[in-house]
């Protein structure tokens, strides 16, 4: 069989207003209050009486991805979830973003419609619009800075300040996946560095391999929390790691808390990864991030509502701050104070 080279578009060709003019010309707005997205010097929005959020996260090329095992379409549509994500755990409904990016150029006009693929899906599978954003050419590779905006009631807002002594901490889906998946892609991408022909060993880890590449936001969890009829009193989304996480709930809401170390759930896909590489799979939901569950409190008088639900688990309660931020072990009850980083004599439980 011959070789097939196919052709690339230097960005050159098209320059700074064709390629924004390429890269958005198939925009068709969705929500009510995007009165006016790309072409103009602002967008144009009204929300009426809501209360608005906004957040912005900024990716950059060898710091947050690796464009060896990264296919651009899904980071084009992670990019725009772990922003969705944010917004999400503020109990609000994301409706606009905008996308900017600096590209080297090493980068083709084609790249740059797959990773626009991936952007274009996520707004559609989550309903918001793509109002703006801005390109540059960057020097030291590709950086992606997503900015999501949403709405809510005033009363619907959820802050990370509202944690309550004895409130129970619960957290959505399973923990550590996202974690484990990278470790595989890192694995097999050393691998390849010495043998570009050994075939990537992905089998059987499809689920961990979508937790990193390809993470969804949980949207589903706001009307589930309508349905049970709960409001949670504190929220965050888990992208830095669960003990991260709950430290930013305890010191915004000046409250302790224990933290059952038998109460975190892991699929089996990431116990059996962690098995291999010889990694305690606690280790990869307390410190590894990315797996963007919401994190969230709720009076103790509301546990049953949500005891028997499949997607949420009580994992621990909120205490009096003087008892600090602790893990209780499974089977001897060990308490271990946490850190923001991890936990106090992490190496030794590591070996067991």
């Amino acid at each position: 069989m011959g070789n097939t080279t196919r052709s690339k578009t230097e960005l050159s060709e098209l320059g700074e207003f064709g390629l924004i003019q390429r890269l958005t010309e198939k925009i068709v707005l969705k929500n009510e209050g995007s009165i006016k997205g790309v072409g103009d010097d602002c967008a144009v929005l009204d929300f009426k009486n809501k209360k608005i959020v906004v957040t912005t996260d900024l990716l950059t090329e060898g710091i947050h991805f690796n464009l060896m095992y990264v296919p651009l379409k899904h980071l084009g549509y992670k990019a725009v979830t772990v922003n969705l994500s944010d917004v999400y755990a503020m109990n609000a409904t994301p409706k606009q973003i905008t996308v900017s990016i600096a590209v080297s150029a090493k980068m083709s006009v084609e790249a740059l419609d797959e990773f626009y693929s991936g952007i274009y899906l996520a707004c559609e599978r989550y309903g918001v619009d793509l109002v703006g954003g801005d390109t540059t050419s960057s020097l030291t590779g590709f950086t992606i800075s997503v900015t999501a905006i949403g709405e809510a009631e005033e009363g619907e807002l959820v802050y990370r300040n509202g944690a309550k002594d004895t409130d129970l901490l619960c957290v959505t889906g399973d923990l550590g996946g996202a974690y484990m998946g990278l470790q595989l892609l890192e694995r097999e991408n050393e691998v390849f560095k010495i043998n570009p022909k050994m075939v990537p060993q992905f089998a059987g880890y499809d689920y961990i391999l979508g937790r990193q590449l390809k993470p969804e936001a949980r949207k589903d969890i706001l009307p589930i929390f309508r349905e049970l009829g709960i409001h949670p009193t504190s929220m965050i989304d888990i992208s830095d790691g669960l003990s991260s996480e709950i430290f930013h709930l305890c010191n915004q809401s000046g409250v302790g808390c224990r933290l059952y170390e038998d109460r975190l759930l892991f699929d089996s896909q990431t116990k059996k990864m962690a098995a291999e590489l010889n990694i305690n799979p606690l280790v990869a939901a307390l410190n590894g991030g990315e797996d963007y569950e919401l994190l969230f409190t709720i009076p103790v008088t509301e546990h049953d509502k949500v005891r028997n639900h499949p997607d949420i688990s009580v994992i621990g309660h909120i205490t009096d701050r003087s008892e600090g931020v602790n893990l209780i072990t499974a089977g001897i009850g060990q308490l271990i104070p946490l850190t923001a980083q991890g936990w106090n004599g992490l190496n030794e439980r590591i070996k067991e």
